[in-house]
This record gives C-alpha cells, structure tokens and sequence, in this order.
C-alpha cells in the first residue's frame, strides 16, 4: 500500500494561536484555566490541556467569579462578555482574527443600514459568536425563505462562516445574488480551509481512499470528508488508528491522508503507523507561513 499524504494539512495559524494562549496561560497563571467552549475543535487537543488544568465549560456562568477564562477560537457572542463582566472574571480571547474580520465586517454593514446574511451552520460556535454581533439573517443549505419576502431593492451584505466548503458556498452566493444582484459578498471562508480542500481535490485523482484525521464535531474536517466523496472518492472521517475499519482497506492500494485544521500532526502520524504502508508520498501544495500575533494581555 502507498500513502499519499496531502500538504497543507493540519493546523491553521488560528488554531496555534488558540492552543498557545491556553499553554501560557497554564503557566503564567497556573491552574485552573477555564475555557469557554472547546478552545479547537479536537478531543486530542481538549484532553491534552484538561490534563493540565484547563477546565472547558459551556456556559460563561459555570466559572466561578474571579476565575480566569479563556474565549475559544471560534468567537463569542457580545452576552459572553456581559456575563463574564458581572462575575468578575479575567478574560483573555483567543478568538480567531479571520473570524474577529467577520464580526468587525457584520458590525460595519448594519451601520450602514444594510441585511446583513450569513452562509453558515446553524448552531455552529462560530455561527452563534457571528450572529450575536448584530442582527442578521443565517442561510443554511437551500433555507433562503426569509430572503424571498424582502423587496428586489433592499441593500444587501452577504457573510461566511470561516470553515465552508468552497464549492457549496459558492452556489449559496449565486443564488442570493440572482435576488439580489448588487449584494455586497464578503466570501470570508479562511486560506486554511481553503487550501485544505484545494489539497483533497489535487490529491483524489491518486487514491482509492480518503482518510481524514479530525474530530466530528470540526466544521472544516467534515467538508474536508464532502470534498474527497463529491469526487468520487471513499472518504472517511476519523479521530484515530482505533477508528479505522479493516473492511475500508479491502482492495485499495493508495490511501490519501489529510486532516483538519484543528487535527494535530501526532494523530496523522498515528494513523500511518498503523497502516504500515510501503511507501508514503506527500502531495505539496500551498505553501503557508501565517502567524497571528497573542492576546495583548499575554504579550
């Protein structure tokens, strides 16, 4: 069997950034840290700092006052902060910057008087962190009802979660432009997400197989997964070597390896081990070198 290993994988600047807060802060601060959500979507992640004293919670009102809190890397809402005002809590964001754009951006079209519409999941962290900035309208999928009641010359800004499928969301821009022909469109999917998929679909035409090293629950792992299977292309989204089915294996002599960026580069390694392949090949493409500054707080 031959892997071929797809590049860029794995984390995006955000995601470093995110996990380096949380790590300074433990020893900085010493335990314990509260974060509010999952800092990065991945359990590997999460456990690995829980070990050290980070405690992840869900809602800003399970800290104890005083604490300190540490917002994750998807972005919250404007109550988070109220919340954590009125117990007295040190915050530190560790927030996304791409995903800070989106707010600032949402923030600047309901000033001037615009709807504001964001292409995203429903119930997704970042989503939610995104639509408590100003009102607005979500498109998730085909559901564009609400749109079809405003009049044909109604001023119009079009948004996106940071993790979308390329592909998709670019058919979701198309067809609240037929209504709206001079929306402004904002395509905010990040470079990471995007050059993750650029890499899949560079690399699909090679395997018989698509692993993707990530958890379920990231957005971006997922669309990694709909990217290979809308190819053509088997495609299966795990956490780990103890995931792997042998049935998947059957007959496939070329297994693409990708993972989000979210995923560790621990766990990739992992899953090629327990594969065993006789040769494993890496794929290049875009080469990043994006950095994101700290906190001011932790600089």
């Amino acid at each position: 069997m031959e892997v071929l290993l797809s590049s860029p994988r794995g984390f995006c600047a955000g995601v470093v950034r995110a996990i380096d807060v949380v790590d300074i802060c433990l020893r900085k601060y010493g335990p314990p840290v509260y974060v509010k959500h999952q800092i990065v979507h991945n359990p590997y992640v999460v456990n690995d700092l829980e070990r050290r004293g980070a405690i992840t919670v869900e809602d800003v009102d399970e800290i104890p006052e005083g604490s300190l809190v540490v917002f994750s890397a998807h972005g919250s809402p404007p109550e988070d902060f109220v919340k954590a005002k009125a117990r007295d809590l040190k915050v530190i964001d560790a927030v996304c910057p791409l995903v800070t754009k989106v707010h600032n951006e949402a923030k600047k079209y309901h000033r001037e008087g615009k709807k504001v519409v964001l292409v995203g999941h429903q119930g997704h962290q970042e989503v939610r962190g995104t639509m408590g900035q100003v009102e607005m309208t979500l498109i998730d999928g085909d559901s564009e009802e609400e749109l079809s009641a405003w009049a044909d010359d109604q001023e119009v800004a079009v948004l996106t979660q940071t993790t979308l499928s390329v592909g998709d969301t670019a058919q979701a821009i198309n067809s609240i432009r037929d209504k709206f022909p001079n929306a402004v469109v904002r395509n905010d999917i990040c470079y990471a997400t995007t050059n993750r998929q650029d890499a899949v679909r560079q690399m699909a035409g090679s395997v018989d197989m698509v692993l993707v090293i990530g958890a379920q629950n990231s957005s971006n792992c997922n669309r990694l997964r709909e990217v290979a299977e809308s190819l053509g292309v088997p495609s299966y989204l795990i956490n780990g070597p103890e995931e792997i089915e042998p049935s998947w294996l059957e007959g496939r002599d070329t297994v693409g390896i990708t993972s989000g960026a979210s995923t560790p580069e621990v766990l990739v390694e992992s899953v090629i081990e327990k594969l065993a392949p006789d040769k494993v090949t890496i794929v290049s493409g875009v080469e990043e070198d994006i950095s994101f500054s700290l906190p001011k707080q932790l600089r």
